[in-house]
């Protein structure tokens, strides 16, 4: 065999480097009889590589007889992956200042971008001589995630040069901001110009955002695309495949599209799964979930979901017992199951499990909690969650804020709820949905149609709660006039298409105000079946305002969607014996007895010390009767006077 140079030993280390054999790589290095800069800088690459065994790779450059553009880099690298910043920009304004551009350069941005020091990339970007495509696109990427999408765009159009990735993170930009059609303009004025080819992730970006806004024609012409330029469905293509079908409902596209991913990873398993899970088809989701390959906690936390939305929580619960590894994820998984099939106190024991195990809490599962502190409307293990919040930091949190505010608020307590809402530094939809409706549940009508006012002026956006909460207010209120108007705009201002609830509020509003008439009329208007609460507002007003034909229209109505409840016989009965037909009301109530349908009694409670004292109507049996009337005799007299 020829004597080996240099070249030749060099060639070989960088081979077993390439390999993950960094062990032998160094030993090879060592044998070397004349090392020179190639050689140093394959074997300071190798450690880099291997993770990043930044160390042992300093230990080399620092020996090093001479360097280059080449041992810089790497080193800068190195230090950028182990996230020694101080290190990588020490050795950057050490080195010569003509090495700098552009790899170091280039290195040094993206290791600040990704690590979310962007003033820093800036920095580093601004004082380069000549930018080239990779940090010109690394800036414009860097700007979009930031939110800066006009410096982005600004950037983008004084480049010289630009390529297929500085594209898709201009279009990803406008995607993330919920601009889709600036976002679909660029990608045609790409396509027009020919002078880049779109990739696999162009078109991945696109999907996303077709699944995310809803945009399901736009959704198919880049399915068709996609198959007019021949893309292999990868991994990463088929996903965004996947997720944009499930997100549309169509899961057996999803379905399809999952069967064409030659190598799917565990993100193609969990993005079918959740399609299944959305669409409500819980026994494919498991089945798929039973013989995937690997499981993950996303695998796990979803299909505990999937259970949960069908009300199996004890199926959910065993999944979790399965668990290898129980995180906070999973934990918060059961109790928000809890919390959404209204098994609250079952919510806060499992809470207080978790905090029992040390594990740790995030921001949702103190939301999930404070939401089951507000349904049962105790104040004070809401309080106790609040105060929790604080100490482990997360009252910033804005979802930890806005279950905060909906939990005062429904707990009765607006002052605190305002408090905390003028305290959220960036409040969005869902935070004045939660201050606007519970001002209209404590009878602030005002309040409520003020706050929403400021939302408009604010520019956030409204949504079919907020439209509840501001009609709700109109009937607390009597506003029948801007009622109207509210429950108009929706359709022409909002672009929002009203439903039965907005429809029971209205109907609520006009019986109400005894326009019985004008209630009925949009009823008969309504575009789908009245549902029980429009029914009820009907009864409702019917009793205030003694109209038995429509007490007896609604009865019927009520009837009929509901057999088994009480409470129209009960209003019909009494309406009957108020309007001196006693007969009839009595017939009524023969027809409850007879069918076997009983009403629960009226429930109240309060929380004393720690201790729940409960009150049902025609209750004799609590053990402080005698104070208790003692007490409300005492109050009747105080108010009297004023009464009068």
């Amino acid at each position: 065999m020829p004597k080996k140079n240099t070249i030749s030993w060099t060639a070989m280390l960088t081979a077993y480097a390439e390999n993950g054999q960094t062990t032998k790589a160094r030993k090879l290095f060592d044998e070397i009889p004349e090392r020179n800069v190639a050689s140093y800088n394959a074997m300071i690459t190798a450690y880099i590589r291997d993770q990043c065994m930044v160390g042992e790779a300093f230990e080399l450059f620092s020996r090093m007889p001479e360097r280059n553009e080449v041992s810089y880099g790497a080193m800068i690298t190195g230090f950028v992956k182990a996230g020694m910043f101080d290190k990588a920009e020490k050795l950057y304004c050490d080195m010569p200042v003509n090495w700098r551009e552009p790899v170091c350069s280039n290195v040094l941005i993206n290791g600040y971008l990704k690590a979310g020091k962007f003033e820093e990339a800036v920095r580093v970007f601004e004082g380069m001589v000549d930018s080239n495509v990779v940090s010109q696109s690394c800036m414009v990427d860097g700007y979009c995630k930031m939110g800066r999408i006009v410096d982005a765009r600004s950037l983008f159009d004084r480049m010289l040069e630009r390529n297929v990735v500085t594209w898709t993170a201009m279009i990803d930009g406008y995607m993330k901001m919920g601009n889709v059609k600036a976002g679909f303009e660029l990608f045609l004025k790409m396509r027009r110009e020919g002078l880049v080819e779109v990739n696999s992730t162009t078109m991945a970006v696109l999907l996303e955002a077709c699944g995310s806004f809803g945009r399901y024609g736009e959704g198919i012409q880049m399915h068709g695309l996609v198959s007019c330029m021949g893309f292999d469905y990868d991994v990463f293509l088929g996903n965004s495949f996947i997720i944009m079908y499930s997100r549309y409902g169509c899961i057996d596209e999803a379905s399809k599209i999952f069967n064409m991913i030659s190598k799917k990873d565990i993100v193609s398993w969990n993005s079918l799964i959740v399609g299944y899970v959305q669409c409500g088809e819980t026994a494919k989701a498991f089945s798929l979930f039973e013989i995937m390959p690997a499981k993950d906690v996303v695998s796990w936390t979803t299909m505990m979901s999937g259970f949960s939305s069908k009300g199996m929580t004890e199926k959910a619960i065993q999944l979790f017992r399965m668990m290898p590894e129980k995180d906070d994820v999973a934990w918060t998984a059961v109790i928000s199951g809890f919390v959404n099939n209204g098994d609250y106190e079952e919510a806060l024991r499992w809470f207080i499990e978790m905090l029992q195990k040390t594990i740790r809490i995030n921001p949702l599962t103190l939301s999930s909690v404070l939401s089951a502190s507000a349904s049962l409307a105790s104040l004070n293990e809401g309080m106790q969650i609040h105060a929790l919040s604080l100490k482990m930091d997360m009252e910033f949190d804005l979802s930890v804020q806005n279950s905060l505010v909906s939990m005062y608020s429904k707990c009765g307590n607006v002052t605190d709820a305002y408090w905390i809402f003028t305290n959220i530094s960036t409040r969005n939809t869902v935070s004045f949905n939660a201050m606007i409706t519970g001002y209209a549940h404590n009878g602030f009508g005002e309040e409520a149609l003020n706050l929403f006012r400021s939302m408009q002026n604010e520019g956030c956006k409204a949504n079919q709660i907020t439209f509840l909460g501001v009609l709700s207010a109109c009937v607390h209120v009597g506003l029948v006039e801007e009622g109207w108007q509210f429950f108009n705009s929706m359709k022409s201002l909002h672009d929002i298409e009203p439903g039965p609830d907005h429809y029971a509020c209205m109907v609520d509003l006009l019986g109400r105000t005894g326009l019985l008439d004008e209630a009925v009329d949009l009823i008969h208007s309504m575009p789908f079946e009245p549902h029980a609460g429009v029914w009820g507002a009907l009864l409702s007003a019917s009793r205030t305002h003694l109209c038995l034909d429509l007490a007896q229209l609604a009865t019927q109505r009520l009837i009929q969607l509901d057999p088994d409840d009480a409470t129209p016989y009960v209003v019909l009965s009494n309406l009957y014996s108020t309007l001196g037909k006693v007969k009839d009301g009595n017939q009524v109530r023969m027809t409850k007895k007879s069918k076997g349908i009983r009403k629960s009694p009226g429930c109240s409670w309060i929380v004393v010390k720690d201790k729940v004292h409960l009150f049902l109507a025609g209750d004799q049996s609590h053990l402080d009767l005698q104070e208790i009337k003692v007490m409300l005799w005492i109050i009747t007299m105080e108010i009297g006077p004023l009464d009068r």
